[in-house]
């Protein structure tokens, strides 16, 4: 990397303005930003006037209810993401960071009924590296945690970030055998609203019905629980508390074992799916390489 001279560095923009730059070219939105960030929209938005003025150009287009880089933001964007990335990665090893250390977040459902049951493979493979993994639902700042690798459910474009397609994220229900019965069996959509609805509220049910061609309107207004998760929402289902919607590929084993029964062929699609994600700077680092490796393998299986 060349040294940067002393009027390099002094051309520089505030480092404050870069960094709310960041989070605002990656959420897309001035208030997402000055959530993750801490500050007040306004502080948020001055702070963009500061960096265009020192660029000399617009660097986001105010639309009504959204914003959009301009050209300038474009060619910004992934520089200013990849020396964040640089910056974590160079932090990370500052602290005894650790080549032998992988860090991999994803959803509590994809850890627990996919990944946990097949990353004893990988570390057989890789002695040598140690898997940490945590479960969260938010979407991961590489360039501010001691994250490697995630996995996240959404349409697969990040900025600055490599993205490989996993599984789909598409949705069905299912219930117990045992609930199924207590009326008969379920032989057309309309009999699930016959029974307790998981997560009610959820608008993968207003799709799958909408799509059965089942009038379903008053659904959200029935009382029931959110838990968050559909690892919990499939529990409760195989309780027999519920009918969950949940995605397929996660519950394999269940359904294999007849513990969970999806009732009908027809499969909802938001065009959601889960996803390999990692910094673009960080693509050749050998421990991600690895990984990313071993687990496309494992998904083509």
């Amino acid at each position: 990397m060349p040294d940067l001279s002393s009027r390099q560095v002094s051309q520089l923009p505030p480092l404050q303005a870069i960094r709310v730059f960041d989070a605002v070219a990656r959420h897309l939105s001035f208030t997402k930003a000055a959530s993750e960030l801490a500050m007040t929209q306004a502080a948020v938005s001055y702070q963009i006037k500061v960096l265009e003025e020192r660029v000399g150009a617009p660097l986001f287009l105010r639309r009504p209810r959204q914003i959009v880089l301009t050209e300038a933001g474009q060619r910004l964007a992934p520089a200013v993401g990849e020396a964040f990335a640089i910056l974590g990665q160079a932090y990370a090893a500052a602290r005894g960071g650790a080549d032998g250390l992988l860090c991999v977040t994803t959803v509590l459902t994809f850890a627990s009924n996919w990944l946990a049951h097949r990353l004893g493979s990988f570390q057989i493979a890789h002695p040598a590296l140690a898997v940490r993994l945590e479960t969260s639902s938010r979407l991961t700042d590489f360039a501010r945690e001691d994250t490697d690798i995630a996995i996240r459910s959404g349409g697969g474009k990040w900025p600055g970030l490599e993205a490989h397609k996993l599984l789909d994220a598409d949705f069905t229900p299912m219930l117990s055998p045992k609930l199924a019965a207590s009326i008969g069996g379920v032989n057309e959509p309309a009999d699930l609203l016959r029974l307790p609805i998981l997560d009610p509220g959820d608008i993968w049910w207003t799709e799958w019905f909408s799509a059965a061609g089942v009038h379903s309107h008053d659904l959200a207004k029935r009382p029931g629980s959110s838990m968050g998760a559909q690892a919990y929402e499939a529990n409760a289902a195989i309780a027999g508390h519920g009918v969950a919607i949940l995605t397929r590929a996660l519950f394999k084993a269940e359904l294999a074992d007849g513990r969970l029964i999806q009732p009908f062929d027809l499969v909802g699609d938001d065009g959601h799916a889960y996803w390999l994600v990692y910094p673009q700077a960080r693509r050749n680092v050998p421990k991600i390489r690895a990984f990313r490796d071993w687990l496309l393998a494992e998904i083509a299986c």
